[in-house]
């Protein structure tokens, strides 16, 4: 944990920041009201993300804890923290020792009136990120747990930081930040050479630095506890309530969530320029920063908000805004009451207008002449059911395969530290010595040597590697759409999962790792749209390809298990004897202990089966490419991996 104005070494001032005058306003709105529900912010790395955040916590009004005001905290959340760390949890030495049932607070207590700062939040447990929005939207903790209940102030701003390129957060944690600000690196050279200069400074003299901005950050810290003070006396007029409904409704945001963010962030602003009343200004504003993660429906839409749309649904907004109070319904038992049926404007329907923009038979374009071209685009996609890997890993927190979680169900008893109480082992411990201690009757005499922690079991997530067979004999445009169509499905299944995934693409003269792994699926899904076809079949180099992919990826990360997918016709060209050379790559990828699945998409009349004898050398599961449906992806995956068990 760390803190901000403990006399230690100076951080870097907030009026120091260059650029990035978005990120620092989402902030600030923040500070002044932390009822706004926090910041997510997502840019690359090198970005001043962490700088910025750490620079806030200066600002914010001192605490009185009651013996005196305090400087806000800045508390840091790690990745890899516990439940038990994030909440608090039951203080066991209490327990033993005074027989007295006692809570030990967590890192949200110690956050409380501060900012709570978690690096990397998308890489944090979803049960996690859902604890911690929960606490910054209701400022208070509530803790139901180990027999204790309890319950403590919690009002923090909660900012989180995060690469997209590492992983997206779900579209339902999305939604739960208040607000949302995507940074980058400015390309102007005259600021990034300011950029450089303020670092150098700082670094060459942290005092003497921070001294030179001190006065600029100390007005700021007086401007936010001005707000603060004014944000209950700002008023919020109908007209400008109905402008904020408006623009939610024209988005089409899900819930009621948004509505109240965009309220919440346009008082905050105008409380922050000194005004009375909410404006039009104040409602902009909060818009550009409340609304655009929340359009983000599908795992693989981009993120954002065009201006142009923006620019629109504000002037549908005022026309709304302006509009008189509609007058009470009439009563429907009364004279002219009763339902109206509804009557067509001749508009064309969602689905209409998804027919009209399909081709027809005669507008779609024949087959390339070209031995290499585009992918066509996916088939419609599916859901598919899980595909496990047999066994128990202990890999990261994730939503596919069986392993042992800090954050799973209780399996048994065990006397590891660190994994929660398990009561009624504890009392077994402790029972088989209660003659020895001399204990006759009364309460049962506990030692330390009792305690027994709880062995709980979860998912993880796993490496999922894709090898896709991109060459001529898979280039027919309805199976390559087919094929593409299926890649995404799994691709989708893998977001949802919290898998790391990589795409190697067979083609030509050599397999291509065209995406690493990577836990960002939306990146897989991009350069799967860009995918080239044609050319020969090196099927051999895939899974050779896929074999490094593995064995390099055990070395950075042991513990994450992995499931290679291969999408082919099985016909393997290019070189001596391709098709057996296949073979004995795929019989060394086996060797590895890799869970596999080959998905045939030979098709025609005549079928050669040279998938299915290589999902016999890769001692995997076998299915066509046409039956992949959930129910018999996830029989057959089953089936086929329990050989890697045996």
């Amino acid at each position: 944990m760390a803190q901000a104005g403990t006399g230690s070494e100076p951080g870097f001032p907030f009026s120091a920041i260059v650029g990035q005058d978005t990120l620092r306003l989402a902030l600030t709105l923040c500070a002044v009201h932390p009822g706004i529900g926090g910041v997510l912010v997502r840019g690359e790395k090198g970005t001043a993300k962490s700088t910025v955040v750490r620079a806030l916590a200066a600002l914010l009004p001192p605490v009185d804890d009651g013996n005196g005001g305090r400087p806000a905290r800045l508390v840091e959340l790690p990745v890899g923290a516990t439940e038990d760390r994030v909440v608090g949890s039951l203080d066991l030495e209490k327990v033993l020792r005074d027989g007295e049932r006692a809570f030990q607070p967590g890192l949200l207590a110690a956050a409380h009136d501060g900012v709570l700062y978690v690096d990397e939040v998308n890489l944090l447990h979803d049960h996690l990120v859902d604890v911690l929005l929960d606490a910054a939207a209701m400022g208070r903790v509530h803790i139901e747990r180990d027999g204790v209940s309890h319950s403590h102030p919690a009002r923090f701003v909660l900012v989180g930081t995060m690469n997209p390129e590492e992983g997206e957060l779900r579209p339902q944690l999305l939604d739960r930040f208040g607000l949302a600000v995507d940074v980058a690196a400015s390309r102007e050279v005259d600021v990034r050479m300011q950029v450089v200069r303020r670092r150098l400074d700082f670094e060459a003299d942290p005092a003497g630095f921070a001294a030179r901005y001190a006065d600029e950050d100390s007005a700021l810290a007086r401007r936010i506890a001005a707000a603060r003070a004014a944000l209950p006396a700002i008023e919020l007029n109908d007209t400008e309530l109905r402008r904020i409904a408006a623009l939610c409704a024209s988005f089409d945001v899900d819930g009621m969530r948004a509505d109240l963010v965009l309220a919440r962030t346009a008082t905050a602003h105008a409380a922050w320029r000194g005004a009375e009343a909410v404006a039009e200004e104040d409602v902009r504003i909060a818009a550009e920063l409340t609304l655009p993660h929340r359009r983000r429906r599908d795992p693989f839409d981009e993120p954002g908000l065009d201006p142009q749309q923006l620019e629109d649904a504000m002037r549908d907004a005022a026309e709304q805004a302006n509009q008189p109070e509609p007058e009470p319904e009439p009563d429907p038992d009364g004279p002219g009451g009763g339902a109206p049926e509804p009557e067509s404007d001749g508009a064309p329907t969602p689905d209409d207008a998804q027919q009209s923009a399909e081709p027809s038979e005669s507008e779609r374009p024949g087959p390339a002449r070209a031995p290499e071209r585009q992918a066509a685009a996916p088939s419609a996609q599916f859901k598919t059911r899980l595909l496990t890997i047999p066994g128990v890993g202990e890999g990261a927190p994730g939503r596919r395969s069986r392993s042992r979680s800090a954050q799973g169900r209780t399996v048994r008893p065990t006397t590891e530290q660190g994994r929660g109480l398990h009561l009624v082992g504890t009392l077994f411990a402790a029972a088989e010595h209660q003659v020895a201690r001399g204990r006759r009757e009364g309460r049962m005499l506990l030692a330390p040597d009792d305690i027994r922690g709880a062995h709980r079991e979860g998912r993880e997530g796993n490496l999922v590697v894709f090898v896709v067979d991109a060459s001529g004999s898979m280039a027919a445009r309805d199976r390559l759409s087919a094929v593409t169509g299926a890649v995404v499905s799994l691709l989708r299944d893998a977001y949802q999962r919290r898998d790391k995934v990589a795409v190697i693409t067979v083609r030509g003269a050599a397999a291509d790792l065209v995406l690493p792994p990577t836990s960002s699926v939306d990146v897989a899904v991009r350069r799967l749209r860009s995918l080239r076809t044609g050319g020969k079949s090196p099927l051999a180099q895939g899974f050779l390809k896929a074999r490094e992919v593995v064995l390099r990826e055990k070395v950075r990360d042991p513990q994450r298990r992995a499931m290679v997918v291969a999408l082919t016709d099985g016909r393997a060209t290019g070189g001596t004897d391709p098709v057996h050379r296949a073979r004995v790559a795929a019989t060394l990828l086996a060797g590895e202990s890799v869970a596999s699945v080959v998905v045939d998409c030979e098709s025609g009349m005549v079928r050669l089966g040279l998938a299915r004898d290589l999902a016999t050398a890769l001692r995997g599961a076998y299915i066509r490419l046409g039956e992949l449906s959930a129910e018999q992806v996830a029989g057959v995956v089953r089936a086929g991996t329990s050989k890697l068990a045996a």
